[in-house]
């Protein structure tokens, strides 16, 4: 074994369309880690093609635990247990993780351990603290720590992802209460669709992020559903619709030979945005006036988008609650943040080798 004298574990992710593992130790050190995207793959299409990423992950799944292992100098028989997403996802994605996971547990006689991927992302907060709130020196060089629960909880969670738009009430790391969440699109699934309307590119979220920061965001009246309706659900189907009448017009399914300027493009990447954001906000500013809670963490793909970031802090400065949001690096799909993994394994909580995948998108994850 290498130089480290804590215990740790392998996480694996692998819920879309990224082949990621992690050699994560008890305290959230980071001792090895790598991801391959699969952007170039899916870019063609738009967005994520789940046949596609399932072989993809197939291809990649063992080189990326192996690069992680012998980043962190350690094997099969140092790991205290193996740690991976089952839950919610593309189902090829997941199982090919899955089944990677129970496998090793099983070659190696370690402990395996089933992590909620949407619960992770919260994690990532509790991580992104840690480091936030490390003035060690040295340690505080090798990534993210994990930092205790009372310092963190309890807590309104946000999750905002290609996949997910989500609020919990979150008393610890595990225990988490749902809300409301997306009834249709999620924001992140809406960004891509528009970045696909005006031929921008994959993945959206950057792309329209990028225009946006050159438009008006005032130029385009787009609708803020649900922003006041007194639930914590969400909705993006009718703006992405309010984007495609204003590019082209009712009733017209053809982009092809669409031809915008570039103000055109930033004003409406600029106002869509907007509209995004500020129902974002609203809804997490009002769950944690209602329960009294101290504090918002925000993960997810989504959480990286600076308009979000900066409307948040300044509601947060504005009404004095706390705002923990995962740094960029651990926003997107990865497996650090499967240090959960540790919380579970306090509680003794492991999977048998019956593990099996829970798909889908499904309300309450």
């Amino acid at each position: 074994m290498g130089e480290c004298d804590e215990d740790v574990l392998l996480a694996i992710e692998s819920t879309c369309d990224e082949t990621a593992a992690a050699v994560v130790t008890r305290s959230g050190r980071v001792l090895g880690e790598c991801i391959a995207t699969q952007e170039n793959l899916h870019e063609q299409f738009g967005g994520v093609v789940p046949e596609i990423a399932a072989r993809a992950h197939l291809e990649r799944i063992l080189p990326v635990i192996d690069t992680s292992l012998r980043q962190a100098n350690v094997e099969g028989n140092d790991l205290h247990a193996i740690a991976v997403a089952d839950r919610p996802g593309l189902a090829g994605s997941l199982l090919v993780g899955v089944v990677a996971a129970k496998s090793l547990a099983m070659a190696w006689q370690k402990p395996l351990v089933a992590i909620n991927h949407l619960h992770a992302h919260l994690y990532a907060c509790q991580l992104s603290r840690a480091a936030r709130n490390d003035t060690t020196g040295s340690e505080a060089d090798v990534g993210p720590q994990s930092v205790d629960d009372e310092s963190v909880y309890p807590a309104i969670g946000l999750i905002v992802s290609g996949g997910h738009t989500t609020l919990y009430l979150c008393r610890d790391a595990i225990d988490l209460e749902y809300l409301g969440g997306t009834i249709d699109d999620a924001a992140g699934e809406a960004f891509d669709k528009v970045a696909a309307m005006l031929s921008l590119g994959f993945p959206g979220g950057v792309a329209v992020a990028r225009w946006a920061e050159k438009g008006d965001d005032q130029a385009f009246s787009f609708p803020r559903s649900k922003q006041h309706d007194g639930s914590y659900d969400f909705s993006f189907s009718g703006l992405k619709t309010a984007v495609r009448y204003a590019i082209v017009g009712p009733g017209r399914q053809d982009f092809s030979t669409l031809e915008l300027s570039d103000e055109i493009k930033a004003n409406v990447c600029a106002s869509f945005e907007a509209a995004v954001v500020d129902v974002l906000v609203a809804k997490s500013r009002r769950a944690i006036r209602e329960h009294g809670v101290p504090r918002l963490l925000v993960g997810g793909g989504v959480a990286a988008n600076r308009r979000l970031r900066r409307q948040l802090e300044e509601v947060a400065e504005a009404d004095g609650f706390d705002l923990v949001i995962a740094p960029p690096e651990l926003c997107t799909d990865n497996a650090v943040m499967g240090a959960i993994a540790w919380k579970k394994i306090d509680r003794n909580d492991f999977a048998t080798l019956d593990l099996d995948i829970t798909p889908g998108l499904q309300r309450g994850f």
